[in-house]
């Protein structure tokens, strides 16, 4: 009887590990917990004292926008973080 070929196979060879991630730059995690209480020290202020500071009566509501842009930046920031 007539030996059968061997199929010709390929060898499985993992696919090439992925370099190791690099740490935060030292600047991020000051910069993100200053935008956190920037943010919410200006919300605090323009709830307690909008009216007394010059300046802030004039944009209103803007000052919630703004006070919140530095919380989220500081969120967006912390994703970033290792």
């Amino acid at each position: 009887m007539p030996k059968s070929r061997a199929r010709k196979k390929a060898v499985y060879t993992p696919p090439p590990r992925s370099k190791a991630k690099e740490p935060s730059p030292a600047w991020l995690v000051p910069t993100m917990l200053a935008l956190w209480f920037i943010g919410v020290a200006w919300i605090t202020v323009y709830y307690v004292a909008g009216e007394r500071i010059p300046g802030m009566q004039d944009i209103g509501r803007l000052n919630l926008l703004v006070g919140f842009g530095l919380v989220i930046v500081g969120f967006i920031m912390a994703t970033r973080w290792r």
